[in-house]
């Protein structure tokens, strides 16, 4: 069966978004400042944590330092991702960013499950609480936290591990605050069972608030459409092409956490022409921030609805 199979610039297009070096630089920059910062905060917390004899303040900590290294692990993968692709690599190593996002999630909630056992011990046997210690290092926590995720406020529409190091970041002020007024409660009442109470519901809300983030980084692992991508929008975009009557064998999945991939076969009786196919990557990179596109062109559609048989 005859077919246009153009892997020309017009066919197949090469470009990654919306996302250029500048912005790249500005992200690892926040990278590098998040990371400075909660390191100096997570030991201060940790220490006070242990001298207050506060869970409150050990599982913020713990939870931080979970932070500081999915920080890293992101950062690393960015890196990484920068490197040229090669003869074995074609598409690069940007796929390592959607693997550090997995791992990122993996290692959220093993913290979780690590502070959710020491809170539990000290429910059962609890200890005087330093409350203004507390209060202290949970308002430093505000400022740290805060100052971190407007850092990363910018660079967080497009990338799931930009975005996860933001809401991570913007949680952990959130929770901070709870702290601060946890440990007043402490402070003024005297009732022990309030620290680790605390400490129950800063486990709860970094669980359910992760939660959408691990399950949109293990779809992406799997390499499934992205979720800010309709695949049904893609195939009626496609199929309102001038002199486009089928579309088949299209597929959407993730390069990165960044970038994207579509190869779709068109049937277009009348063939293709010097500019429908370059218009066309350039309406698919604008429409849906698809940057890697290859499109097949075929005169007419499969027959008795085999198409491998007749693309091997």
């Amino acid at each position: 069966m005859p077919h246009d199979h153009n892997h020309s610039h017009a066919g197949h297009d090469h470009s990654h978004g919306h996302h250029g070096p500048a912005d790249l630089e500005n992200v690892g920059r926040s990278f590098g400042w998040g990371i400075a910062l909660n390191l100096v905060f997570v030991a201060a917390e940790a220490g006070g944590g242990w001298w207050a004899n506060s869970t409150a303040l050990l599982s913020d900590a713990g939870h931080n330092l979970s932070d500081v290294l999915s920080l890293a692990l992101a950062w690393g993968a960015m890196l990484i991702g920068k490197r040229p692709t090669s003869a074995r690599y074609t598409y690069g190593f940007k796929g390592i960013s959607i693997q550090a996002a997995l791992l990122n999630a993996a290692l959220l909630y093993l913290a979780l499950g690590i502070i959710l056992w020491e809170t539990i011990s000290h429910l059962r046997h609890p200890e005087p609480v330093n409350g203004q210690l507390v209060m202290l290092l949970a308002g430093a926590g505000i400022v740290v936290n805060g100052f971190t995720a407007w850092l990363f406020s910018r660079g967080q529409k497009g990338d799931v591990n930009v975005r996860g190091a933001y809401l991570h970041m913007l949680t952990d002020a959130l929770v901070s605050v709870g702290v601060v007024v946890g440990g007043a409660l402490v402070y003024f009442t005297g009732w022990l069972w309030l620290d680790p109470a605390i400490s129950f519901v800063i486990l709860a809300i970094v669980g359910v608030s992760s939660w959408g983030l691990l399950r949109q980084t293990v779809q992406l692992s799997l390499q499934a459409v992205p979720a800010e991508i309709d695949p049904a929008a893609v195939r009626s975009f496609l199929l309102a092409q001038p002199g486009v009557t089928d579309v088949h064998d299209l597929h959407i999945w993730p390069l990165s956490t960044r970038d994207t991939a579509l190869t779709a076969h068109l049937v277009r009786p009348s063939g293709t022409d010097s500019g429908f196919l370059h218009d066309l990557q350039h309406q698919i990179q604008d429409e849906f921030n698809i940057g890697h596109i290859t499109v097949q062109i075929e005169p007419r559609g499969c027959t008795h609805g085999n198409c491998d048989a007749e693309h091997p």
